[in-house]
């Protein structure tokens, strides 16, 4: 039983790590902060399943993807970082007055991927898939405790979203802006950098 927790904690502490539960919760919600409750609840759904469901396929297939099409590790952390870069400039330089209209799906990009399902949680997931101690199971199980507690943190950001006023959001979503392109710079330059 200890050996199995073990096994269980080496897996799921690094993809904790990775998908940064408490990150996205703040991303969340200064992506959000025009959007109604109701809808909020169905894009946090839609970005848990997207990027549930990225991971997966690439927990199973990535290293053939990867081999099929060509690319390396470090090509699809440069690409995530240049998505991640361009949404947080364009927020950065929206006027606040002319608030941009956010695609009904933005749980899918950029909230399912690349920040639930980005480079770095599905490299971490393919390592330890790969590794003998760990292996396919523990990773899976891992995967899926991290994914749980997204939903939870995105099911109480809406309550927290309820106790900020309007100017704390504009505040919390210019900072994650600013956060989201560091992300963004330093995910291109480990990419250039592999």
């Amino acid at each position: 039983m200890i050996e199995a927790l073990a096994k269980f904690l080496q897996a799921f502490i690094p993809l904790f790590v990775a998908i940064d539960p408490i990150g996205l919760v703040a991303i969340f919600l200064g992506l959000g902060k025009n959007v109604a409750p109701a809808q909020r609840q169905k894009i946090a759904d839609q970005a848990t399943w997207t990027g549930g469901l990225v991971a997966l396929g690439f927990l199973f297939l990535g290293q053939n993807v990867f081999k099929a099409v060509g690319i390396s590790v470090s090509d699809f952390q440069i690409a995530g970082g240049l998505i991640l870069f361009i949404l947080a400039a364009k927020d950065l330089i929206q006027s606040a007055t002319e608030p941009e209209k956010l695609p009904e799906d933005f749980g899918v990009v950029p909230l399912g991927m690349p920040l639930i399902a980005g480079p770095a949680s599905i490299t971490t997931l393919l390592v330890l898939a790969q590794t003998q101690a760990i292996g396919l199971g523990v990773t899976l199980v891992a995967l899926v405790v991290n994914l749980g507690i997204v939903v939870f943190a995105f099911h109480y950001s809406v309550w927290l979203g309820r106790k900020i006023s309007a100017t704390g959001l504009r505040a919390i979503s210019k900072i994650v802006s600013m956060l989201l392109a560091a992300i963004a710079v330093n995910m291109i330059r480990r990419g250039w950098s592999s």
